[in-house]
């Protein structure tokens, strides 16, 4: 699949209020509900049309589905009834307990809510059947436009839906973020950190339970506080687990939210109790602390209050901290980002963010278990100057994200297994070679190579200057990438992606025929058998010498002919460029890794960045990731054409600017 070229230089963090228009009329909300209002029509989506490869892409639904207006289903629809709250979303036919988790948690904040879902929209005089949402995707907001069309069956919405049957945000919002991902099948399926991340801008962190720090209640509480979003969940030890019920009413393989964290004063002592959702909106926990547990028997009903505790099968409740650690095993926190509120807070990041691509054959280099390709990885430079408060550190995340594969489904597309080292800079600049990676250990890296599409850690590092290498595991996978640093005190980042130079020494004098040593006289002789009267090569003729000495069929370009002098330079530099390709040609089997290109071009002179090189790559090597030798000369000779070409440039641009500022 193609991967389009990212420029990769460092980028500020999108601004808030500046999300992109997405549709492919190239017009935004306000003049698409103008428009309607207009002509007297309600809005009908072309972009995500009422039919069923909206639905599925590998199936036909169950049952025929009927796409119907709140209007055509409920007599007074509302957008949100009594503001939008966490009992607003139960999960219906669909497996993305995922999604309706992290749309829990987005409710506890009003003014991410906002963000997310525009309030300003409603079913009153000015309604149009079109709706919009705003979601985070890779450095930018997008803003996505549906009509109300939703998918029911006798008369109810199909997916997920509102406790209160006449309030319609939550399944709108839905259907936004199915149109975000080509369909609703797109979003069986995925982790809670995924949803919250395209609902903030938010980078996340995950908890083993079992393995968490001792102030792991602080970790959550301050999370909370700072209006990050939670989740958890249960692991399943099998397929045949996933969704089972465990006896204390917890469902395994499920994505749940929390809510809550607290204390409460009990018979004398004060115990932590954490609050819990299930996106299902029924099935609770039924052990100590529960909805109608007698522990809350002994506690006073204006605490009650206070912890909004109520005996109602909604699919939220308490439970005892020390319980959650034993039944729950993953965490997932959403810390939030510089652009994800308006407002300044105690509590942001710096944030720097880098968009790159692995490809096939030059950038796709697996990780460090392939030494021989792993350096042709895209590689960053980090530079860590300010320590952290009162500390001899500086902290950071590293969140490496793979893009779009959720919406690459429908082709076929998986999520790929992703991570990243980071080792200590040496101290120059430029793309670090094999040899550096081959003697060097990393000073830190991902705790695990996962095929999730976001693998993000946490670090503390001395000051000073380091190198990231973003990698999938197996090499040859393509992919595009987005790399975020978030850091306590701003940090510096640059690509090492390496600036277009040319080298090349100048062309050697032709030697007087006095000084003309045996091998000269020999080459001359060949040059008088080839050439004939007119001494000079023509094209047809270079090609037969070529043939007899390199035993390989290189067709030349162009009409020129070369005479004597010009045909010893010409041979001066193919015999440096065999021995550069002998010296890359490894198993001496006649062709060298297209990897290996990066390092023998820039023995030959010349030095490109990632994008130039890719598109070499696809130019010149094989399915293998091969190169053979006409083709590594083919393609010298077009670089040193185009060096010519820009020289010449060069200089005329220089003779301008001299002649304009002599003026």
């Amino acid at each position: 699949m193609p991967y389009l070229y990212q420029d990769s230089k460092p980028r500020p963090a999108a601004l808030p209020g500046a999300a992109r228009a997405t549709h492919s009329s190239g017009k935004a909300y306000a003049e698409l509900k103008q428009e309607c209002l207009r002509r007297g029509i309600l809005f009908e989506d072309a972009d995500f049309p009422a039919c069923n490869s909206s639905l599925f892409f590998s199936e036909k639904p169950p049952v025929p589905f009927v796409w119907k207006r709140p209007r055509d289903i409920v007599q007074d629809p509302k957008f949100i009834l009594g503001g939008a709250t966490r009992t607003d979303i139960c999960q219906g036919d669909l497996g993305d307990c995922w999604l309706l988790a992290a749309i829990a948690s987005l409710t506890l904040n009003e003014k991410m809510l906002a963000r997310v879902v525009p309030l300003n929209q409603n079913f009153g005089p000015d309604y149009a059947g079109i709706f919009h949402f705003q979601f985070w995707q890779h450095n930018e907001w997008l803003d996505v436009v549906i009509d109300d069309r939703l998918p029911t069956f006798k008369g109810r919405l199909v997916f997920l839906h509102s406790a209160e049957h006449n309030e319609f945000w939550s399944a709108l919002l839905e259907k936004a973020y199915a149109k975000l991902n080509g369909s609703y099948e797109a979003l069986k399926g995925g982790s809670t950190m995924e949803a919250m991340e395209d609902f903030t801008g938010g980078v996340g962190e995950m908890y083993e339970v079992k393995k968490a720090p001792d102030n792991f209640y602080e970790i959550l509480e301050k999370a909370l506080k700072r209006c990050s979003m939670v989740g958890c969940s249960i692991d399943t030890s099998s397929a045949a687990e996933s969704e089972a019920k465990t006896p204390f009413g917890l469902i395994k393989g499920h994505a749940y939210s929390v809510t809550g964290i607290d204390e409460v004063s009990y018979r004398g002592r004060q115990v932590q109790l954490i609050r819990i959702r299930n996106p299902w909106g029924q099935v609770e926990w039924n052990g100590p602390w529960s909805d109608n547990s007698p522990e809350w028997r002994s506690v006073s009903p204006l605490e009650q209050r206070r912890l909004s505790q109520a005996a109602l099968d909604d699919g939220e409740f308490w439970m005892k901290f020390e319980d959650f650690k034993v039944h729950f095993d993953k965490v997932e926190i959403c810390n939030l980002t510089p652009d994800a509120l308006e407002d300044s807070i105690a509590h942001k990041w710096e944030v720097t963010i880098h968009q790159g691509s692995w490809v096939r054959g030059s950038t796709a280099g697996g990780c460090r278990n392939f030494l021989d390709t792993f350096w042709t990885n895209p590689q960053i430079k980090l530079h860590l100057t300010e320590k952290d408060d009162g500390q001899d550190d500086c902290t950071f995340i590293a969140a490496l994200m793979q893009k779009d594969r959720r919406k690459l489904k429908k082709l076929g597309a998986e999520m790929l297994t992703i991570g990243y080292s980071i080792y200590e800079s040496p101290g120059r600049d430029g793309h670090l070679g094999k040899d550096f990676f081959r003697y060097h250990p990393s000073k830190a890296r991902s705790k695990t190579y996962i095929n999730l599409r976001e693998v993000s850690n946490r670090f503390k590092l001395p000051p000073g200057n380091y190198v990231l290498i973003p990698t999938t595991f197996e090499p040859h996978q393509e992919a595009d990438f987005c790399l975020r640093i978030f850091s306590e005190k701003k940090a510096i980042t640059e690509d090492l992606d390496e600036n277009v130079a040319i080298d090349l020494p100048e062309p050697p004098n032709p030697t007087p025929s006095p000084q003309e040593t045996e091998e000269e006289k020999q080459f001359r002789a060949l040059f008088e058998q080839i050439s004939g009267k007119d001494m000079e090569i023509a094209a047809e003729e270079l090609e037969y010498v070529l043939n007899a000495v390199l035993k390989k069929n290189y067709q030349t370009s162009g009409n020129g002919k070369l005479e004597f002098s010009e045909f010893k330079v010409f041979w001066e530099k193919m015999k440096k460029w065999i021995n550069i390709f002998l010296q890359f040609d490894f198993d001496k089997s006649g062709s060298m890794s297209s990897y290996e290109l990066r390092s023998a071009l820039k023995a030959a002179g010349y030095q490109l960045n990632n994008y130039l090189l890719q598109l070499i790559v696809l130019r010149y090597s094989d399915e293998q990731f091969q190169i053979e030798f006409d083709d590594f000369l083919n393609c010298l000779i077009r670089l040193e054409n185009a060096s010519r070409v820009f020289q010449a440039l060069s200089v005329k641009n220089k003779e301008f600017i001299n002649l304009n500022i002599g003026e």
